[in-house]
């Protein structure tokens, strides 16, 4: 079966969704509900269907369609690493060799073809969204350059920077819209999690609520170019993250702070957010050294098996 990446994206999206309970069991998928959902034809839309049968997500039944079941059980040692829903895996393999050096800065869609086993179109696709989030361009005239942001401990502790500018500094912005509706929303979401969420859900559904929370936070203030700033960011620092191990107990902490925040929000008290919203990014940078101290030890298996 073909391991497009549109399809992939589709199978990613079905299964998020799955996962947060959005697609019950008992809901019912055609191939033409998704093709129209994802505005796509429907052989990409009916293969991915098959996948999520063949991954346990899905039941086909003859003459109607597919059907939600229960999820499958997550084996125990991988409860808590974050394995992406948003890229497909050929993405994760190609940055995971550029952050450790083992491929060069300048490549040919051909090279990537061949270490990949990837299609023309797959590796292509690959390396736009690599170039959309920053850390490859295409070389004037012929083949593409990797890029060095994004790629160090030092560049994500410059993300975290950044954002404790911008996001406390949205808060305080003079055309902050105090949406009811909006933070009601986000605080519903907070606090679901803190309900049994943070114990049930898997590691890269948490990972996305997080970064949805501050995503849509920050776009209350009426400037749309905070919100873009960030977005990028996050895009970013996936590269040096989504190898992390989710701590399920600083999670409650976290999102706790989030409840907080829109609290503060919600009595009008921008001022003291903005305060908590940096001390909260400041904290949640410190709680970024299992990442960086798990890529140390790869590097060091990597260097033990290589003498």
């Amino acid at each position: 079966m073909s391991s497009s990446t549109l399809v992939q994206r589709i199978v990613a999206t079905i299964k998020q969704r799955i996962q947060l309970g959005e697609l019950g069991v008992g809901s019912h998928l055609s191939g033409q509900k998704v093709a129209d959902d994802f505005q796509v034809s429907r052989s990409p839309a009916r293969e991915a269907l098959m996948v999520l049968a063949e991954q346990g997500y899905l039941e086909q039944l003859p003459n109607r369609g597919f059907f939600v079941i229960d999820p499958p059980v997550e084996p125990l040692a991988d409860k808590d690493r974050v394995v992406s829903l948003e890229e497909p895996e050929e993405y994760y393999r190609m940055a995971e060799d550029w952050l450790n050096d083992a491929i060069p800065e300048e490549v040919t869609e051909q090279f990537l073809r061949q270490r990949y086993h990837l299609t023309k179109v797959q590796v292509i696709d690959i390396l736009n969204l690599a170039s959309r989030v920053g850390w490859a361009e295409q070389k004037p005239g012929y083949g593409w350059r990797f890029l060095n942001v994004a790629k160090t401990p030092e560049t994500l502790e410059q993300i975290y920077k950044v954002r404790s500018l911008i996001e406390p500094a949205a808060l305080l912005e003079p055309g902050y819209r105090h949406d009811p509706e909006k933070l009601k929303k986000l605080k519903k979401d907070q606090q679901e999690l803190l309900d049994g969420g943070i114990e049930t859900l898997p590691a890269d559904v948490l990972i996305k609520t997080g970064v949805h929370f501050h995503e849509e936070f920050i776009k209350l203030s009426g400037n749309p170019i905070y919100h873009m700033i960030l977005v990028q960011l996050n895009k970013m620092r996936r590269l040096l993250e989504y190898r992390a191990m989710v701590n399920r107990q600083r999670m409650y902490r976290q999102c706790k702070e989030h409840v907080q925040m829109i609290e503060l929000v919600e009595r009008g008290d921008n001022l003291e957010a903005a305060h908590l919203m940096r001390r909260h990014l400041s904290g949640s940078f410190a709680e970024k050294s299992p990442i960086l101290q798990l890529r140390e030890e790869y590097l060091a298996e990597i260097s033990e098996k290589g003498k």
